[in-house]
């Protein structure tokens, strides 16, 4: 678009726009019908749930202390100097994926280190033990740092192979968004590579750049870096280059 001159970024569809106003709402009050489940895990279940749980991954979708408001991510650029002591009890919604299992969404009551706080924010990527008997009993931690997500990410983005996607939905999750900060989006996409036989659909959950919003609406092209084919698990979204013009 050019106006007086000079050249102005699209803007966002208007009905993205009106879901993403009213991620405060739903975030206050609970979303998809998901209860409060009962008092976080005592330390000797969450021993016993870390030995015998069946491991899989999270997916961070909004994140509350006990007192109701999301917590801080540290700018700090020297973590060693963190405290290291269990911060306030924590709620987090998160989206669970098992081996063999359908992913699913439920709420964790849990008390997190200041140092992993800075590694569970929403769109981020957990490890995880589940409870075989009860699946929302869970217990998140965060993995090795060579296992984390944003090095998962900018490994996938340096070495991984390339598709195009074709945007199928765009849905934002319950994070706090107040049009300040990238927002949370779950994005369903068909992805095609010039070296696998036919297209294959992913789900994926990414902060999605301010800039980048026009992209993510129905039908919009992104490019994208994945190591196999699989539901999204190795799939990342590479902003600069579906930002960049052809």
């Amino acid at each position: 678009m050019v106006e007086a001159g000079r050249r102005t970024e699209p803007e966002p569809r208007p009905g993205l726009l009106r879901r993403l106003a009213g991620l405060r709402l739903s975030s206050q009050f609970g979303s998809h019908g998901l209860v409060r489940r009962g008092p976080a895990l005592d330390d000797a279940a969450r021993r016993e749930l870390l030995m015998h749980g069946a491991e899989g991954t999270a997916t961070i979708l909004s994140v509350r202390s006990e007192a109701g408001k999301p917590p801080a991510r540290s700018i700090d650029p020297a973590p060693q100097f963190a405290d290291p002591r269990p911060g306030p009890g924590q709620e987090f919604w998160v989206r669970i994926q098992l081996e063999g299992r359908n992913a699913y969404e439920t709420r964790v009551r849990q008390r997190v280190n200041a140092p992993d706080q800075e590694w569970m924010q929403p769109g981020d990527v957990v490890s995880c033990r589940v409870d075989p008997g009860d699946h929302d009993r869970v217990v998140l931690y965060v993995p090795a740092v060579e296992e984390a997500s944003r090095t998962n990410i900018a490994k996938i983005l340096a070495d991984g192979r390339r598709a195009r996607a074709t945007v199928l939905a765009t849905t934002p999750v319950a994070a706090d968004y107040t049009g300040r900060d990238d927002p949370v989006l779950r994005l369903d996409l068909e992805l095609r590579a010039w070296d696998e036989p036919s297209p294959w659909r992913v789900r994926i959950i990414a902060p999605v750049p301010l800039p980048a919003l026009e992209l993510v609406d129905l039908g919009g092209h992104l490019e994208v870096a994945f190591f196999t084919v699989d539901h999204g698990e190795s799939v990342t979204v590479d902003w600069y280059a579906s930002h960049r013009p052809d």
